[in-house]
């Protein structure tokens, strides 16, 4: 049980966190629905992902941006839609076959998600004054964990906006901006990595442990979304099932990483469950 009083690290001491990656999907699950958030907290899940977009009229929405035709079976993008057509819309499943579910707001999700979990906010540089309004004005300030990427413009809106949200930049091969993030008033709680080999400094175990020095954590993802976009040296959820639960998710727990994301939340916390992770 996630204890909203303390800090992320200590959460993270006796057990690796395991985040949702836009909840817990499949069969006739949509990911990013609401349905899909239950389940993700039905499953036990310390943290769940979600993207958001924004329609045209400046309503903020829980969609992957750019995935309209995956999802939707549609080409046009939300972001040139208004708020009214969007609620017409509704997710197809694995199949490509039509569901009930709709496309809930970033509001209600963050209503329903409110003292349940921590909640990723991924594609939080696309409106980061409105996203955090709403993040205030449902008073998860305390769950939210935003990122961007390291680009001056987001980080500039981040001091200006939102300094006190848990923050965490998301870095390539090697990490030089956390210690520089903190100087500078931000409520850097640590890093989300990517890495395409195991000997890259993110990866290692000495940036891991310095990191921990400093009480901050490390997120590594076990997602695949591209199989030729490598962003944890092939400790996978797919290699979890191909070649073992020990070549991905152990090795990921084992290296000391703090949160792992993944698309089988329920099966990768039975497995590090019994490893005692």
């Amino acid at each position: 049980m996630i204890d909203f009083g303390k800090s992320i690290f200590d959460n993270s001491r006796d057990r690796v966190l395991l985040c949702a990656h836009r909840g817990v999907s499949g069969a006739n699950i949509p990911c990013n629905s609401m349905a899909a958030f239950k389940a993700a907290v039905m499953s036990g899940a310390d943290m769940i992902e979600l993207d958001v977009t924004k329609s045209i009229d400046g309503k903020h929405y829980v969609f992957h941006p750019g995935m309209e035709h995956a999802h939707l079976r549609r080409k046009k993008l939300i972001s040139v839609m208004r708020s009214s057509g969007v609620e017409k819309l509704r997710f197809v499943n694995q199949d490509d076959c039509p569901t009930d579910f709709g496309i809930s707001t970033l509001e209600d999700v963050l209503d329903y998600l409110r003292g349940k979990c921590y909640i990723n906010v991924d594609k939080y540089w696309t409106d980061i004054p409105g996203i955090t309004a709403i993040i205030r004005k449902c008073g998860v300030e305390k769950q939210a964990v935003v990122k961007t990427a390291i680009k001056d413009r987001y980080i500039n809106e981040l001091i200006r906006y939102a300094p006190d949200l848990m923050f965490m930049p998301i870095v390539k091969h090697k990490d030089e901006i956390t210690h520089g993030l903190i100087e500078r008033g931000i409520n850097c709680i640590g890093a989300e990595v990517l890495f395409e080999k195991e000997d890259e400094p993110v990866a290692s175990p000495e940036y891991i442990e310095s990191m921990h020095g400093k009480g901050l954590v490390v997120f590594a993802n076990a997602i695949v979304y591209n199989k030729n976009d490598v962003i944890a040296a092939g400790h996978s959820d797919d290699n979890s099932f191909v070649i073992s639960p020990d070549y991905g998710w152990g090795w990921l727990a084992d290296r000391g990483f703090d949160i792992i994301q993944t698309d089988f939340c329920p099966l990768a916390a039975k497995y590090l469950s019994e490893r005692n992770k």
